[in-house]
């Protein structure tokens, strides 16, 4: 049984359908990564999978069990997201943000204990956010929110991690500081991951599997090198492009041309 099973997906805002008979399994383990243009979907499928939208056709299956019937701690046990962006009403600390991701580890009335702040702690030391643990989250920029967010998904200790443009506020040394860590965890511990991103090169080099969205359906799906071809990059993004290979490690890379 696959750990998350999208089966014939369809969602739509008003009378506009968003996305259109979207259909794949995800293995415990995969590193999947969806693509694709401006409103081609990406964002408002996360939020299905995640159950904050009910989709008007078709059901997602987390280990066989209907996500929209999941009690949403319990979905939050297994289910991270890391999301473009999240106001936050408070002035929390960045630690009080990052032991936020336990939450759905306590019972009821019951607060954070020695384990807790332990897990937090590597958290932050994972995403260099340590040094932040005092500051107000008001006080951060936009590029130390977001790592402070991917720290309080990584204190859930969750089976899948959604991320929605994780890295689309930090510079270059943090985007690939990220990025290795979520395939290290993906790789020595089993994290699921399913990555919405809109760097194709960043998708390429990370992701075992990939998915192409364009209007709504999947234009193309499987593996890195048979989904990120100059046809496929053209027809989704309408634009020419040239793929060759990344002289170090092989996977493909676009130029635009």
């Amino acid at each position: 049984m696959p750990l998350l099973r999208v089966d014939n997906v369809s969602f739509r805002y008003g009378e506009q359908w968003v996305l259109r008979g979207i259909d794949f399994a995800v293995e415990k383990g995969d590193f999947l990564g969806i693509i694709g243009p401006n409103g081609s979907g990406k964002t408002t499928l996360l939020r299905v999978i995640d159950g904050i939208l009910a989709p008007q056709e078709g059901s997602v299956l987390l280990e066989g069990a209907e996500i929209g019937k999941l009690r949403r701690e319990a979905l939050a046990r297994s289910v991270a997201v890391v999301p473009q962006y999240s106001a936050l009403a408070f002035p929390f600390s960045v630690e009080e943000v990052v032991l936020m991701g336990r939450a759905p580890h306590l019972g009821r009335w019951r607060f954070e204990g020695d384990e807790d702040h332990r897990i937090a702690r590597k958290a932050m030391e994972m995403t260099d956010t340590l040094g932040l643990a005092a500051r107000d989250m008001e006080s951060l920029s936009g590029g130390e929110r977001q790592r402070v967010l991917i720290a309080r998904a990584l204190a859930q200790e969750p089976r899948l991690m959604l991320l929605d443009e994780p890295t689309a506020f930090l510079d270059i040394r943090h985007q690939v500081d990220f990025f290795d860590r979520i395939r290290s965890l993906n790789r020595d511990r089993g994290l699921t991951v399913i990555a919405v991103t809109h760097d194709i090169n960043l998708a390429a080099h990370y992701c075992d599997r990939i998915i192409l969205l364009k209007d709504g359906r999947i234009g193309a799906a499987g593996p890195v090198e048979a989904v990120i071809t100059e046809e496929n990059i053209r027809k989704a993004y309408e634009t020419r492009v040239m793929v060759d290979r990344h002289p170090g490690t092989g996977s493909p890379r676009i130029t635009l041309t």
